[in-house]
């Protein structure tokens, strides 16, 4: 979550009906514990996308990788007061290692369909292209909810409302 840019995006989803799932870096939730609660009551899902993102991940054991994804259940459960059943690895890569221990802790791993590259693009209309082209029924689409550019509006509050007009 972040301060700013998560409440424009839960403003966005409310205004067409739409609910989001919103992986969350258990780091940023010790943070944003009243923002996870508002995503909470408004009624999206928030699950678990590791504690600090850590670039390694999918080349970590089994021991490291559960350490990370439960400090990640933990700092959201005492944020919001649920804890995820929903996990995305970092940069959705995982390594076979990770499966026992999803199973362990009864998370299923979700991962996407269509990315849009909002952490690399600067230009929205290419992020929406990116996630438009082609898009069916079922897909699981990935956006950003978090400024990654120095004073930039990230592309996600430009992309998420035509986006939800597209679809």
């Amino acid at each position: 979550p972040d301060s700013e840019i998560t409440p424009q995006v839960l403003d966005v989803l409310d205004g067409y009906g739409v609910k989001a799932t919103f992986f969350v870096i258990g780091e940023r939730a010790t943070r944003h514990g009243p923002l996870l609660r508002d995503m909470r009551r408004r009624g999206h899902v928030i699950a678990n996308h590791t504690f600090r993102h850590p670039g390694t991940f999918a080349a970590w054991g089994p021991i490291r990788q559960r350490r990370e994804i439960l400090a990640a259940q933990a700092a959201i459960a005492d944020e919001c007061g649920v804890e995820p059943r929903l996990f995305r690895a970092p940069m959705g890569l995982r390594n076979p290692l990770l499966d026992p221990v999803l199973a362990m802790e009864r998370l299923s791993l979700v991962s996407w369909t269509r990315r849009g590259y909002d952490t690399v693009a600067r230009d929205p209309d290419r992020v929406l292209a990116r996630l438009t082209r082609g898009l069916k029924e079922g897909d699981i689409l990935l956006l950003h909810d978090a400024r990654w550019y120095a004073a930039r509006t990230p592309p996600v509050l430009h992309v998420l409302p035509r986006l939800l007009e597209t679809i």
